[in-house]
């Protein structure tokens, strides 16, 4: 039997930044995506986001790779909301997404970092945060993944 514990920081933003997410929409994708991650055995800590983006933690499995698990979140998310007519336009999931590892014992702190979305982003914007996280994990630009 393999054991293994990677735990990743995922990031994504809705098509243009729109704020599509509004607090009762938010809920319901969040509950959704928890949900739909049970079903497609992803381990997801944490989920929650603003009204343009959202936040999740979790741990790859040893099947799993990052690009898969963000696939199957936004994709199966955004059909979901469309699905259901959650939003006036027709949603999507900006092509891009910010991942990156989380030591164990770092795992509380982002948790609870992500579970505090709402009252960080009354503070700050998510164009600042995403340039705090282009300095903190040394991004150039876009084109450097």
């Amino acid at each position: 039997m393999s054991y293994l514990k990677i735990w990743i920081h995922i990031v994504f933003s809705t098509k243009n930044r729109e704020p599509y997410l509004t607090k009762e929409i938010r809920q319901k994708v969040h509950q959704h995506i928890i949900q739909n991650c049970k079903e497609k055995d992803i381990f997801i800590l944490a989920v929650n986001g603003y009204k343009d983006h959202l936040h999740c933690l979790v741990s790859l499995g040893k099947e799993q790779s990052i690009a898969k698990i963000a696939q199957l979140i936004k994709g199966e998310s955004s059909f979901w909301i469309n699905k259901n007519n959650l939003c006036s336009g027709k949603f999507a999931w900006q092509d891009d997404y910010f991942a990156v590892s989380v030591s164990e014992s770092q795992v509380e702190i982002v948790k609870t970092y992500i579970q505090n979305q709402e009252e960080h982003h009354t503070k700050t914007s998510f164009s600042k945060e995403v340039e705090e996280f282009m300095q903190k994990y040394n991004w150039k630009d876009s084109d450097n993944k």
